[in-house]
């Protein structure tokens, strides 16, 4: 096992895999987030389930470790490969063979991170850890996480900071998704294409929806 963390394509195969993982996550996690456009019932209800299913709770843990992986793994991979280069090189423009999402996935990584800070601090610190007021559905009282979410996205600034975060999401994603399967080799001219346009959508598709819910709450204040 040490052998295979200590190879590069050890490290990038554990790399593709929790990507994947943190990408059905992300799914998921919008799938629970368009909710709001639903109402504020139909978001308390689905936030109350996440926050109290017990297999939900299991998962957190993995879902932070996968988080722990995929962000240690890559900076190691990206420092080593920086030491790997010779100190003085040729620099060959790529602009015409590669992607700009695949030329910066370290510095779209850095940056999710910091709104990935922002983003749990403001919404999941204090749903799970803080009282944020409670509404009665079905004889039960559970938590208000809609009165909080639209009271942080009616302010612009957050909305700015959270739709640029997405916009940085969809792009790390947009490389990652189609990266993953070449690394973990399930990838050939054909699927590389179906790949390539799948992770098109789904990036594309997340960037949107999570900005989307943001600009909803925002336009709803003016």
């Amino acid at each position: 096992m040490s052998n295979f963390l200590k190879a590069s394509i050890g490290r990038k195969l554990l790399v593709g895999l929790s990507g994947l993982f943190l990408f059905s996550f992300i799914l998921v996690h919008l799938t629970v987030n368009l909710f709001l456009l639903a109402g504020q019932e139909s978001y308390n209800i689905a936030t109350h389930f996440m926050t109290t299913n017990p297999v939900i709770q299991t998962i957190e843990p993995i879902l932070a470790i996968g988080f722990i992986l995929h962000i240690g793994i890559s900076v190691w991979l990206t420092f080593w490969n920086q030491r790997a280069r010779p100190e003085k090189f040729l620099k060959v423009d790529q602009s015409k063979s590669s992607t700009w999402p695949s030329r910066n996935m370290f510095v779209l990584g850095g940056l999710i991170f910091i709104f990935l800070v922002i983003h749990i601090s403001n919404f999941w610190y204090k749903i799970n850890f803080t009282e944020i007021g409670y509404i009665e559905h079905g004889g039960e009282m559970v938590k208000d996480a809609y009165t909080m979410v639209a009271t942080s996205f009616s302010n612009w600034w957050y909305v700015v900071i959270y739709v640029a975060g997405a916009v940085f999401l969809g792009f790390h994603l947009n490389h990652g998704f189609q990266s993953a399967f070449q690394t973990i080799g399930v990838s050939n001219e054909i699927w590389r294409k179906r790949w390539t346009v799948l992770g098109n959508f789904l990036s594309v598709l997340i960037a949107a929806g999570f900005s989307i819910i943001a600009l909803y709450f925002l336009l709803k204040t003016l």
